[in-house]
Formats: structure tokens, C-alpha cells, sequence
């Protein structure tokens, strides 16, 4: 499954994207976690120190390696230098896999070690002083897009994205990448009003959301969130001790996380497993093409001087099908 968590700055997205990761881990599943937050402390969550965090490598940086390779042998793609963040698959393209060696993992992510077993970790990459005043957000982010776009993930898979604060992600299409969205809402108006723009946003994509309330402290918190966001509301967590050692950067052994919050991310994962059965394989390659027709539109095709819309296979759907041979040949 993919999924996002996404909120408001400050809401503890981070924090509880990273205790699902764990989560994930003890269960034996197989997790690639990408930080696609600029300002980058899903590594620090996971246990990274301040120079292990430093060190990853930017997904950003590596984007002409990133081009070629999911191009493969696609006819419709004369070359990477005219693919964009939203360029789709077609017969021909490189697929990724979670449980694969590929040159992508081997530039973009990197091992780490947690408790219950190893997850690969990748990052969009920080702004740089090279990118102050010309750059935005997006720019970052392309790459993420772009590999979501190749992607195909089977049982036990997961794919775990931090996303940026707020609504950044719909300037773009890949807040339709996700089998789940989790939106971390603490009991507040503020905390709430990111919640009302991805309900509005998402509602003609058909976009899985479930609302995570987090520090919640009592009866008059939870009253609150239920009346503000009604059935959306998946499960909520309160105070953690086991948070408030992580974030000291003096964690207890996962296992030691309370009860309740080990049950709290037990919902989520089988909240995300009930998702997996509504996937629509061709819905979700119809919307990488919206997209991709869009941006080719706005601003690709001036970018690149080329017809962006040829690059569209339409007899291509992505499945998992596809990806057993590691490129996207015919089925």
C-alpha cells in the first residue's frame, strides 16, 4: 500500500508517520519511507542522528539518473531530458518494486536500522542556497512524483510518505498517488481547517482519507474532532512517554510503546489493508494521465519544446502485473 499522512505544521505528522513505520516493521512488513517534508525530520524520527540526517541523499540531486532508468526502452519518451514529474508509464518504462535492488535505491535511499527490522529511507532533499528565490517546494518533490508514477506494490509492501504541511500537495497530482491518506488533526479550528481543504480537494479524485487526532487530552478534545470531522475520524492519540524519550533522542525499545498507541496504529494499518481492496488500477493511471495532459499544458511543453501528450501510452494500465518482469511490457 502507499500511504500519505499529511496535516498542518505542527500536528505531529512526522512523529506519527514514523511510529506507523515502526509499526510496520515489527510486523515484518516490507516499508520504504520517503520524507517528502522540505523541512526534513522524518530521519531524525526514525533514529537518525543530526549528521546520519544530514547525509541522505537528496531524490532531487539524483533526477537525471532517476529519468533514464524509469524511461527503460519507452519509444513514446525520446529522451529523459523531455520527461516531467507527472511523465506516466508505458509499454517499455521501468517499473519499481519495493523488495527490488534498482540504481534509484542505490543513489536515492539508505538503510536504517530500527528495533524490529530494517526499512529503506529516502528523501526530496532540503532547499539549498542555490535554490533560494528561484526554486519552490515542487521542484522538490518532482522526483518522489515521478517514482510514485512507476511504482507498483503487492502484499505486505508499503510505501510511507511524509508529506509537506498543509495543502502544498495539491499543486500537483500526487496527493492521488495513496491507497490511504491520514490526516493528523490535533482538536483545534486550526487543526481542523487543513482537514476541510483536502475534503474539498479530494472529493472528485476519490481519495481514501481518515482523520488521526492526535494530542488529544481528553472527553471535550474528542467531542470536538468528532463534530468537526464525523465519520473521518479513524482513531486518536493522546500524551506518550515513549514520544517525549524519541524526541529527547532517548528512545525505549518499540515494544515498550503504550497499549494504547500500539492499538491506535494497529487501526491505521487496518485501515490502509481495507483500502487495498478498493484499489482501481485503471482509475489511477487515468489520473496520472489528467495530470500529466495538465502540466504539459500549463508549462511542460514550453519547458521542454516537445509534445509532452505524446509520452501517453493509452493502452498502457499500470497493475502489478507488470512489474514482475521489472519494465512495462505487455501483458
Amino acid at each position: 500500500m502507499k500511504i500519505a499522512f499529511v496535516g498542518k505544521g505542527g500536528s505531529g505528522k512526522t512523529t506519527l508517520s514514523s511510529l506507523f513505520i515502526r509499526h510496520l516493521a515489527a510486523n515484518e512488513a516490507h516499508v520504504v519511507a520517503v520524507d517528502a517534508d522540505i523541512n526534513q525530520h522524518l530521519g531524525a524520527a526514525l533514529g537518525l542522528d543530526e549528521e546520519e540526517a544530514a547525509a541522505l541523499p537528496a531524490m532531487g540531486a539524483q533526477l537525471p539518473l532517476i529519468k533514464e532508468y524509469l524511461r527503460g526502452s519507452n519509444p513514446r519518451i525520446a529522451s529523459a531530458e523531455t520527461m516531467i514529474k507527472t511523465t506516466p508509464p508505458g509499454e517499455g518504462s521501468r517499473l519499481l518494486r519495493v523488495c527490488e535492488d534498482n540504481p534509484i535505491y542505490d543513489a536515492c535511499a539508505r538503510t536504517v536500522g530500527l528495533d524490529d527490522g530494517d526499512i529503506r529511507l529516502m528523501a526530496t532533499g532540503p532547499f539549498t542556497e542555490s535554490d533560494l528565490g528561484v526554486a519552490c517546494y515542487h521542484s522538490k518533490v518532482g522526483a518522489v512524483e515521478l517514482c510514485l508514477n512507476h511504482l507498483v506494490d503487492g502484499p505486505e509492501e508499503y510505501v510511507v510518505v511524509d508529506m509537506t504541511a498543509g495543502s502544498d500537495s495539491f499543486a500537483s497530482g500526487m496527493f492521488t498517488r495513496f491507497d490511504m491518506t491520514f490526516l493528523v488533526a490535533e482538536p483545534t479550528r486550526k487543526g481542523v481547517s487543513v482537514y476541510r481543504q483536502y475534503k474539498d480537494y479530494a472529493r472528485d479524485f476519490g481519495v481514501a482519507l481518515k482523520v488521526v487526532g492526535n494530542k488529544v487530552q481528553g472527553e471535550d478534545d474528542l467531542e470536538f474532532l468528532r463534530a468537526e470531522v464525523g465519520d473521518d475520524l479513524l482513531v486518536t492519540v493522546g500524551h506518550s512517554d515513549w514520544v517525549r524519550a524519541m524526541e529527547k533522542g532517548r528512545p525505549a525499545r518499540f515494544e515498550l510503546l503504550e497499549a494504547e498507541n500500539r492499538m491506535a496504529l494497529q487501526a491505521l494499518q487496518n485501515a490502509a489493508e481495507d483500502s487495498h481492496g478498493q484499489r482501481d488500477w485503471e482509475r489511477y493511471t487515468q489520473q496520472m494521465v489528467h495530470f500529466h495532459l495538465k502540466n504539459a499544458e500549463s508549462w511542460g511543453n514550453e519547458k521542454t519544446g516537445v509534445d509532452l501528450a505524446a509520452q501517453v501510452d493509452p493502452a498502457f494500465v499500470l497493475d502489478e502485473h507488470r512489474a514482475q518482469t521489472g519494465a512495462a511490457q505487455p501483458v
